[in-house]
């Protein structure tokens, strides 16, 4: 999670790097920004709905789903937003940045904790406290998001959105332009998703899809796959006396064997702690990982008492297709999940409100009909505004993540003051921020010096071990 200077000229992540149909033929052809040709909708005047307001569907109640619904409910748009199950405790390390809580109008009580200070352990072990360069009223928050996800369902619903407890199982697209998109779901009664259900059919203009990795939306527009890791994480409620040493601390732990290309965690919650790691390359071997990472900290969570498994899988990187006619992906079912640190939230909820805004403003407040193309000024916004930041951690993780030496190297970087300043800016803010030129060529000098150091222990072991 730490931020570099670095080239970023070759990377085409967030762009489209395949053509994308439109489903009517009114098009134009453009250039997409990776050298190939794309098909979209030409920006037209769009006819006024009678009698009605425009009606869009939203899929999965998370945040990227939340925030959209009430972006949706204030702007004027019928709105339903579609759960399958309403208690849903995902498994997240629950990380959210200050920019976040302003930004969502995030109300204090359901961020259990405020952490103001991390380390940064290395396979060797060697411990380095990161935080010292925040300023008094920054902080890192640590929610559950059965909390969150639940509070921002909670305000979507006042705000005029219809929730509904339902599985989505599959679209039928429209048959003429302007045609409605039909919708088939289960709906349950009880809130738990439970039970055998009813089947119903929901008519809607437009659907955004925040149903996660496991996207059916995704796949009815035949978006494409991605890589993704597998998540495991362990609630454990440790006694008082321990927990006090986690009230505003949070630990990242690296190694090969915690992950051999991600990181393991503990973050406190409540009124317990939340430890876990995640795999994309040795997903068959996460249990193992799992367990060395419980090894690592063993000493802090002794005498503690699992009280909740978890696993889901979480993207890698965005989907070859987010888009395609009226309807639009989000959240991690679009691939929103940021390389080196695993994070999502603030992404998934700023991705939701980002595309409802598209929607808001082409269809004039819910008068208008929208087409492909107001939904296209969602993803250039996004990948104008994030494509920097995704490739900077991109990058970190190819070349810090790749062996225990690396790692070494980035935990001994990770003491910079100057390193952590620009880490928690970046984060807190969501911006990859410039540097002080100066600073700048301290910290490429700093970098060599550790990777050679690195390379050198690396070279060392393979003699040992010849």
């Amino acid at each position: 999670m730490a931020s570099t200077s670095v080239s970023l000229k070759s990377f085409t992540g967030l762009r489209q790097t395949s053509p994308e149909k439109p489903h009517f033929p009114t098009a134009v052809s453009v250039c997409n920004g990776s050298g190939r040709r794309s098909v979209i909708v030409a920006s037209r005047t769009s006819p006024k709905l009678a009698g009605r307001n425009l009606r869009v569907a939203v899929i999965g109640g998370g945040p990227a789903g939340g925030s959209a619904a009430e972006t949706l409910s204030k702007g004027g748009v019928e709105t339903f937003l579609i759960e399958r199950k309403l208690d849903n405790c995902k498994p997240c390390g629950g990380a959210i940045p200050l920019c976040m809580v302003g930004e969502f109008d995030l109300p204090l009580d359901i961020i259990d904790r405020r952490v103001t200070k991390m380390k940064m352990i290395s396979p060797s072990n060697v411990a380095v406290d990161i935080g010292q360069t925040l300023k008094p009223h920054e902080y890192i928050g640590m929610v559950r998001r059965e909390v969150l996800d639940s509070y921002m369902r909670t305000r979507a619903a006042e705000n005029g959105a219809t929730v509904i407890n339902g599985l989505f199982l599959k679209m039928d697209m429209p048959k003429e332009r302007n045609g409605s998109y039909v919708l088939h779901y289960t709906e349950y009664d009880g809130g738990k998703g439970g039970g055998v259900g009813e089947k119903k059919v929901l008519e809607v203009d437009a659907v955004i899809g925040a149903d996660g990795a496991n996207s059916r939306v995704a796949k009815s527009i035949d978006a494409g796959d991605y890589d993704y890791a597998i998540a495991f994480q362990e609630r454990i409620k440790i006694p008082d006396d321990k927990m006090v040493y986690y009230e505003n601390l949070a630990e990242m732990y690296v190694g090969d064997d915690v992950s051999p290309d991600f990181y393991g965690w503990v973050f406190p919650k409540c009124d317990h702690v939340a430890v876990g790691t995640g795999t994309v390359t040795h997903k068959g071997d996460i249990k193992k990982f799992q367990l060395a990472t419980r090894n690592r900290a063993k000493d802090k969570i002794l005498g503690g008492k699992i009280i909740r498994v978890e696993a889901h899988p979480i993207p890698e990187h965005p989907r070859p297709r987010r888009l395609s006619g009226r309807v639009a992906l989000v959240g991690d079912a679009a691939g929103y999940v940021t390389k080196c640190s695993g994070e999502g939230i603030y992404f998934a909820a700023k991705s939701g409100r980002m595309c409802a805004e598209a929607i808001v403003e082409g269809s004039e407040n819910g008068k208008r009909m929208i087409d492909e193309s107001d939904l296209r000024k969602y993803l250039e916004k996004w990948d104008k505004t994030y494509w920097p930041t995704y490739k900077v951690l991109d990058i970190l993780q190819k070349v810090f993540y790749r062996s225990n030496p690396a790692r070494e190297a980035f935990v001994e970087m990770c003491a910079d003051e100057y390193v952590q300043k620009m880490t928690f800016d970046s984060y807190l803010y969501k911006t990859v921020v410039p540097g002080n030129p100066l600073d700048d060529l301290k910290l490429a000098v700093n970098t060599i010096g550790s990777l050679v150091r690195a390379n050198a222990l690396r070279k060392e072991m393979e003699k040992i071990t010849l």
